[in-house]
């Protein structure tokens, strides 16, 4: 892993994972996280409702 390709440390000093890494890794870990390249957690757009 590489550091600014593979993860960064955000503000709070955690380590994030990028989109690249999730790529490499090959299959989502269902963790809801931040870069996920599956959209695992992310709200879906809904459509409006006719009134």
């Amino acid at each position: 892993m590489k550091e600014g390709i593979d993860y960064y440390f955000n503000e709070a000093g955690l380590m994030v994972f990028t989109e690249a890494y999730h790529l490499k890794r090959g299959t989502c870990c269902k963790n809801k996280c931040k870069h996920c390249p599956w959209g695992y957690g992310k709200e879906k757009d809904k459509p409006e409702r006719k009134k």
